[in-house]
């Protein structure tokens, strides 16, 4: 008698089934940076990014399918120059900070490729946006387990074009971000199928995103073995820092949308208090405002927080409004996770200042937590009040810092 494999039909969520809530999403993982302090980009960063990334494979989960994890990845700057050479002869790409590239998780269906590639050229059109040309990011699936194939998508780049009418890269990213829940959006109304295969993991003008639910070693590969992403194999994608993230989803389902990096940090611990963060977040819409968003655009990026994802997707959608709004990402993530300032008469008084300032503004994301961050211009990390989730790093005399968890 042969046993059928299961089927899995999409990179979305399953539902709420028996004790599985979707709801309950968590997760305890590795975590790690390579940075080059003198925002010096090489091939050698990502290199050893990925051979960072396979030396944390032991905090990462594997099914019953021996070649099938929760997911991995990585993020890093946009590599100018390997994308320059890729797309030469098809479109011109102009200097560094002046286009942003999209990556994009597509279904496999030819014809839901085609809808979801006119809804977002229809809503780049809608927001002044002009699009410099696609590119079919090459994948490698031959060494993916059995119940990982179903499920994988096809990887798209879109380029868009800088308008002149946006006088700083700030300006970009943030009608960026807007574009990007647009789009969202727009496909959630169209079709719930077409999303559950659909997702955007990053569409930035600094960073861009390779992940997926593929073991350590198969990201970018390793020694005679190639990886999911051809592109990470290539000696001239260059970035000055690369974080790095291995999952093991606590009790739950791994997608390929929840593998991390997310589009601005990594996590490794749990937010246990993510159902009060994300009620308090609704409540807080009347009152939500910056000088930085027209009360319109506000309209098209509600929800900030999209329902049934991880903890760590939700933290990094709040973290991305913050910084969209305004706050630089050392801020945000002081006032998302405050060190335990109150009683503290050692600590220095404009930085408790600060902390009791904001504590009205927005309550502590709590729980055990070890966070690598970056918004493309600023890196860093930190822990929870408790240090539950404890992180080594090294700073080397060639000018590198290199962390873990």
């Amino acid at each position: 008698m042969i046993n059928k494999r299961p089927k899995y039909k999409t990179p979305g969520l399953p539902k709420a089934q028996g004790l599985y809530n979707p709801q309950n999403e968590h997760d305890a993982c590795g975590v790690g940076m390579v940075v080059n302090i003198k925002n010096k980009a090489s091939y050698e960063i990502v290199s050893k990014g990925l051979s960072m990334l396979c030396n944390l494979e032991h905090r990462g989960a594997v099914g019953a399918d021996p070649k099938a994890g929760d997911g991995s990845g990585l993020l890093i700057q946009i590599p100018h120059k390997f994308l320059k050479k890729k797309i030469e002869g098809n479109f011109l790409l102009p200097e560094i900070g002046n286009y942003a590239v999209g990556v994009i998780f597509m279904p496999k269906e030819k014809n839901d490729q085609e809808i979801i590639k006119n809804i977002i050229e229809k809503k780049c059109l809608d927001e002044g946006f002009d699009i410099l040309g696609w590119r079919v990011c090459p994948t490698q699936t031959g060494d993916l387990g059995w119940s990982v194939l179903p499920s994988t998508p096809d990887v798209f780049q879109i380029f868009i074009k800088r308008p002149n009418t946006f006088e700083t890269q700030d300006d970009f990213e943030r009608n960026l971000y807007i574009l990007r829940r647009c789009i969202e959006e727009s496909i959630v109304k169209i079709s719930k199928t077409l999303k559950e295969g659909f997702y955007i993991p990053s569409l930035s003008s600094r960073t861009i995103l390779y992940k997926g639910m593929v073991l350590a070693d198969q990201v970018g590969g390793i020694v005679d073995k190639l990886g999911f992403y051809d592109d990470l194999s290539d000696n001239d994608i260059e970035s000055s820092f690369a974080i790095i993230h291995q999952r093991f989803s606590t009790n739950t389902f791994p997608t390929w949308s929840l593998a991390q990096p997310f589009r601005m940090l990594c996590h490794n611990g749990e937010i246990n208090t993510v159902r009060g963060n994300i009620n308090w977040m609704n409540a807080r819409r009347k009152n939500l405002a910056s000088p930085l968003f027209k009360e319109k655009d506000l309209k098209k990026i509600w929800p900030i927080i999209e329902e049934v994802q991880s903890d760590t997707a939700s933290f990094d959608n709040a973290l991305e409004l913050l910084v969209m709004g305004g706050y630089s990402i050392a801020e945000a993530m002081l006032i998302m996770i405050p060190e335990a300032w109150q009683n503290n008469s050692v600590m220095d008084g404009k930085l408790k200042n600060f902390y009791e300032y904001h504590a009205p503004i927005m309550e502590p994301w709590d729980g055990p937590a070890n966070i690598a961050f970056t918004d493309g211009k600023q890196i860093g990390a930190l822990l929870d009040r408790n240090g539950l989730r404890p992180a080594r790093y090294v700073i080397t005399d060639d000018d590198e810092v290199r962390f873990a968890s």
